[in-house]
């Protein structure tokens, strides 16, 4: 069974003495503060997630957010400054130095977004590096990597080398690598932004059904809110390295924490991406004619109901359960973008009068 990745009170300052600083960060020193007054970096304040175990969690923010940083801690290529990531009971912060190398080759797999694969390696070789560095047998090795960058759609390249493949084969290279060492910890950063939108979408797909099947733990960076949605069983957001908000997509885009998160959900299309169980009310009624899955977003329910006819629908479970009502001024509603306090006029500011015609003026 998947286990959890628990993050506990994770800081990181980078400069000469980070250990100088901590308290008065712990205190609340700013990041602007530490950097003009000490010439240090916070990179981390304070992190705490649970990323669930055979789920796909999400870290997102804009550059600069500690996102990248985070990432690198669960396989510790970054030392904390202080804090612990947990897995399967171990702290992986306080690992030594075999035991660190040992949870590196057998627990987790990282995919890069500039790819990280060997120029002077074929695909092939490329794919099984991993259980190389494991000491597996070259026969078995071999045949696992032929298996996996068949599932990833690289049949008939295995004898080339990267350099003879497009960017998105590349990453596809990156992710049969990370796949046949079969670890429990699946580490994406960025791995899809350097690919063009279409391949971008293809391998969103080709990882959701991997994951399907698999139920790795995943922990994906992006700063492309519309992936995150699209990918993540859990979204954790970042800015200027504090965790400002965290839940699933639903959550975050009917209640962003802050103006930042309202700004990052501000133009995502809803009605693509709420679901009828999100905005649901109770069933008060013997169920209608027209049925929907708690699970079907907002348009195809618009789309349903505009072919059926009809303006209102029971919401059911997997099992066929009724579970809620959805009307048509409900859905309507929940798609439309809330107007935030700069898209409203200010209260003090009297509404110019009305322009009179003068036909109506000779009326009166």
């Amino acid at each position: 069974m998947a286990k959890d990745i628990e993050i506990r009170q994770l800081y990181k300052i980078f400069g000469k003495h980070p250990e100088r600083h901590l308290a008065a960060v712990k205190n609340g020193l700013s990041k602007t503060e530490l950097n003009d007054k000490h010439n240090h970096v916070l990179g981390l304040n304070n992190i705490n997630i649970t990323m669930p175990g055979g789920k796909i969690t999400v870290v997102m923010g804009l550059s600069g957010s500690g996102k990248s940083t985070l990432i690198r801690h669960i396989n510790r290529l970054i030392e904390p400054s202080a804090g612990e990531v947990l897995y399967d009971g171990q702290d992986i912060c306080s690992m030594n130095g075999s035991s660190l190398r040992d949870f590196r080759r057998h627990k987790t797999a990282m995919v890069f977004q500039k790819f990280g694969l060997l120029p002077h390696r074929t695909v092939l070789e490329n794919s099984v590096y991993g259980l190389d560095i494991q000491g597996v047998a070259r026969k078995d090795s071999i045949e696992k990597g032929r298996y996996w960058l068949k599932r990833v759609g690289l049949d008939g390249y295995e004898d080339n080398y990267p350099n003879q493949l497009s960017g998105g084969m590349q990453q596809r290279v990156g992710l049969a690598r990370a796949l046949t060492n079969d670890a429990d910890i699946l580490l994406m950063d960025e791995a899809y932004s350097a690919l063009d939108p279409l391949i971008r979408v293809d391998m969103q797909t080709m990882l959701l059904d991997l994951q399907q099947e698999l139920q790795k733990t995943v922990v994906f960076i992006t700063h492309d809110l519309d992936e995150a949605l699209r990918l993540g069983d859990h979204i954790a957001i970042l800015k200027d390295g504090e965790m400002v908000q965290q839940g699933d997509g639903q959550s975050i885009i009917q209640h962003p924490a802050n103006e930042y998160v309202s700004d990052f959900v501000r133009d995502v299309n809803r009605g693509r991406v709420l679901q009828a169980t999100t905005v649901m009310e109770p069933a008060t009624a013997a169920p209608e004619n027209l049925s929907v899955l708690e699970t079907d977003t907002l348009e195809n329910i618009a789309r349903d109901m505009t072919d059926a006819n009809e303006t209102t629908a029971h919401v059911v479970d997997e099992d066929g359960k009724t579970v809620g009502s959805i009307g048509i001024e409900t859905l309507m509603a929940a798609m439309v973008t809330p107007a935030t306090q700069d898209d409203e006029p200010p209260a003090d500011v009297t509404p110019p009068p009305a322009v009179v015609t003068e036909p109506e003026k000779r009326i009166a």
